[in-house]
């Protein structure tokens, strides 16, 4: 029980520190600590993530930064394909789905590498956020007005909710780093608008894929609670800390550490293991 909380703690704390898309440490961290398959794990992962950004979600939806016809959308779309996702996890080898995490794992630190390389260009996105307007499916009507629906933005909207809900079940992942960048090509919304509609679908997918691993009867209770009692801790001591570190800095460490894990996991699996 200990070891389930400290490690749901140091889950918690890199979600709150890093943003969306720390969450997908939180299987690695089972894996190692308590030497779980990634079937094993990503029940108990989607209930960390579940309660964390439920809490993130909630938080900037009072702050009024959360577009929830947006991520009410994207999120059904991905609870009608997060069960699957848990169905075929437990019918792979442990193999290639860790193999599958892995890259899942490196590719989610290259991209947050290159992001936090690359602050002059989020600067002048958040001070020009209307700009190349006739390019992007779903736009506001005016700055603080509702998005404008059509095809286009029901398409690219639903392909993020279904690649994000098939992954959160397959994987125990959040998801972030799907819904994130989608929203990011698909609207002119503001980064934190993004980022808390993010956390909302997040949240909705994961208590869907909670209730699939339940009922299916993959979800390690006994572990799961204590676990996600950690990772709410660790993420309410990582909101209070993470003003006084730079954003950046936190970005590129926690890449260059996934991207260890991320290579650590193919070496154990295939030459260590």
């Amino acid at each position: 029980m200990l070891t389930s909380i400290l490690l749901g703690a140091g889950t918690g704390a890199v979600l709150a520190l890093t943003g969306a898309g720390g969450a997908i440490i939180a299987v690695p961290l089972l894996i190692f600590g308590l030497h779980f398959t990634v079937a094993e794990s990503a029940p108990i992962a989607l209930l960390a993530v579940c309660v964390s950004s439920a809490i993130g979600a909630l938080i900037a939806l009072r702050q009024g930064k959360v577009r929830y016809r947006a991520a009410g959308f994207i999120a059904i779309t991905g609870i009608l394909v997060a069960p699957a996702g848990i169905w075929l996890a437990q019918k792979l080898p442990n193999a290639p789905l860790t193999v599958l995490f892995a890259l899942v794992l490196f590719y989610v630190a290259v991209n947050m590498l290159r992001q936090s390389a690359q602050p002059m260009a989020e600067k002048k996105d958040a001070a020009d956020p209307q700009s190349n307007l006739a390019a992007i499916p779903c736009r506001l009507e005016y700055e603080h007005g509702r998005l404008i629906w059509g095809w286009p933005c029901v398409r690219a909207l639903g392909y993020s909710g279904i690649a994000t809900g098939f992954i959160s079940g397959l994987l125990g992942v959040g998801g972030g780093f799907v819904v994130v960048p989608a929203l990011k090509r698909a609207t002119n919304l503001s980064m934190q608008s993004i980022l808390a509609t993010a956390l909302a679908v997040i949240a909705l997918i994961s208590a869907v894929g909670v209730a699939s691993a339940t009922v299916l009867g993959t979800m390690n209770w006994p572990v799961a609670l204590p676990f996600a009692t950690g990772a709410l801790a660790g993420m309410l001591i990582g909101r209070a800390i993470a003003g006084y570190l730079a954003p950046s800095r936190l970005q590129q460490g926690f890449a260059v550490v996934s991207m260890g894990i991320a290579v650590w996991m193919i070496l154990r699996l295939f030459w260590i293991g």
